[in-house]
């Protein structure tokens, strides 16, 4: 090990595409940024993306990484890559894509393609996840591509997922991470490979084998840099490319959670829990754990989707004095609407907040809406955003709360990352809420990071994951609770939050039934 060594990061979100220096004690050396949209959207509903414009996208970032950093490029001794989940992309056999690529956001569906058949249809009927069957195939991107598409779906020799398209543009092979692995594909959750050949998921996800990637494990190599990637993003030539994981994976090894005991919160575009196991368990009933950044492990997620989504619409449509005074000011927005939330007492004078704004499979179901209650006279804009904070915060409690029961753990710590992480008011009232010590990462990019922390076990930089962790993660700062507001907290979210669903569900219902939605757009 050498103190020269320097380890490459790519880190493609939703947001941005970010290329990250690390040493091998988890400092960050150099970071490059470049801006992306999410997506277009040519219909309601859709949403998607050229994946040219990704790797593009990826170039820049690269190239203007080698002119900010203060190390040479040839004291990088590896690459590994970490992307947003479930956005996919259908190639043909030179890697080029025959079609925008479906980001994860998108909420197109396919109705009427009928049940699994066979033993395995029957046994899912039995299980009770006809239903979620139903609508895991409607939601199913190559379902829709097939069917509206079939020229397009006919010519497609890989469908890949982004880590997998990207990671064929920088090492020419068509190849991807098992931690990867997350979206409408074939995979075994629980043996961590694509499904056995007998497994209903083939039917209902119209792939061929032939047609998806060669997976490995995290730490891994995946290839080498080639020449024309070289030349494209001035990684040199014949690098290592080591698998890492998924962003969300990458974010809970970053943010040094690989013990059971230490849960990971994200407060990005979709809020979750991680909890990681080394055996297999399943927070809610029939829906499987994720693959772990770490080899042979699982993550019990729990998701609310369109989480920090949620705050990101609030700043838009009522934070304009905030924006607009933090700019005259030279600060961060965030400074100002932490004081906003400063302003309005824990629990928000009863103000409660669930932040199902969009359906679920299982939990919340399909039929979900978001819902506010509580309202009174001396409610203002102050104690709406303050609710919505906590409204996460308590969703994510009922997903620890689940994760505890189905797994035999007991959480005795948070890390929290993600953009909501970057709040002392939210970091303080996640504490409150959650009744434990809360603490933030060393960085801001604990994806980035864990993605680092594959590539150094992976070149032997490390010797396991464990002594990676203990090297390169560290805490910046931890958050107690607060007695008398945690007190406030338990009894809102016991008496108050965990009753809302099973009372407001069958008026749920009676929306979707009079007015069709939600019901994504065909």
């Amino acid at each position: 090990m050498s103190s020269k060594d320097h380890l490459l990061a790519i880190d493609n979100g939703t947001q941005s595409v970010r290329a990250l220096l690390f040493d091998l004690r988890g400092n960050m050396v150099a970071k490059s940024q470049v801006q992306i949209e999410p997506y277009y959207s040519d219909h309601p509903g859709w949403a998607e993306q050229d994946p040219d414009y990704y790797w593009a996208s990826l170039c820049e970032a690269c190239q203007k990484l080698w002119v900010k950093s203060p190390v040479p490029s040839d004291s990088v001794v590896g690459v590994a890559l970490t992307t947003q989940r479930a956005t996919v992309v259908n190639v043909d056999a030179q890697g080029r894509p025959l079609r925008p690529a479906i980001v994860w956001l998108d909420q197109r569906r396919t109705d009427g393609l009928g049940d699994i058949r066979g033993l395995w249809g029957l046994l899912l009927r039995v299980a009770g996840m006809g239903a979620s069957v139903r609508q895991l195939m409607a939601d199913c991107e190559a379902n829709w591509i097939r069917k509206h598409q079939p020229d397009v779906w006919k010519a497609t020799h890989k469908f890949l997922l982004l880590s997998g398209f990207l990671t064929h543009r920088l090492v020419g092979r068509f190849v991807d991470s098992v931690s990867c692995q997350v979206g409408y594909v074939p995979f075994d959750y629980k043996r961590l490979r694509w499904a056995r050949p007998s497994d209903w998921k083939w039917q209902a996800i119209p792939v061929e084998p032939s047609m998806l990637p060669d997976i490995f494990p995290p730490g891994q190599r995946l290839g080498e840099i080639t020449a024309e990637a070289s030349r494209q993003t001035g990684i040199p030539a014949g690098l290592p490319l080591v698998a890492a994981a998924a962003d969300k994976a990458c974010e809970v090894l970053g943010a040094g959670c690989i013990q059971p005991q230490v849960a990971c919160l994200s407060y990005g575009t979709t809020a979750t829990i991680n909890t990681t196991l080394r055996r297999y368990a399943e927070a809610i009933p029939l829906i499987p754990p994720f693959p772990s950044a770490v080899t042979g492990a699982y993550s019990l997620e729990v998701q609310v989707y369109r989480g920090y989504w949620m705050v990101s619409w609030f700043k838009q449509q009522f934070g304009h004095r905030e924006q607009r005074i933090a700019q005259e000011r030279g600060v961060a927005p965030e400074e100002l609407f932490d004081e906003l939330v400063n302003a309005v007492p824990p629990g928000s004078l009863g103000l409660t907040l669930q932040p199902y704004w969009s359906p679920g499979i299982k939990v919340p179901g399909p039929e979900a809406k978001g819902a506010i209650i509580g309202f009174g006279d001396v409610h203002t804009r102050a104690h709406v955003y303050r609710a919505m904070l906590e409204g996460l915060a308590y969703a994510l409690r009922e997903g620890k709360e689940r994760t505890e029961r189905r797994a035999r753990v007991r959480t005795q710590g948070l890390r929290v990352a993600g953009g909501g992480s970057q709040s002392e008011a939210a970091m303080q009232l996640t504490a409150d809420i959650f009744g434990l010590p809360t603490s933030r990462p060393h960085v801001y990019e604990a994806s980035g990071l864990g993605a680092a922390i594959n590539l150094a076990v992976g070149l032997g930089l490390h010797s396991d994951f464990h002594v990676a962790v203990r090297e390169m993660t560290r805490v910046r700062d931890t958050f107690e609770p607060d007695r008398e507001s945690s007190q406030i907290y338990d009894e809102l979210y016991r008496r108050v939050y965990l009753k809302m669903y099973r009372r407001l569900r069958p008026l749920y219902e009676e929306i979707q039934s009079i007015t069709g939605y939600p019901r994504a757009p065909q």
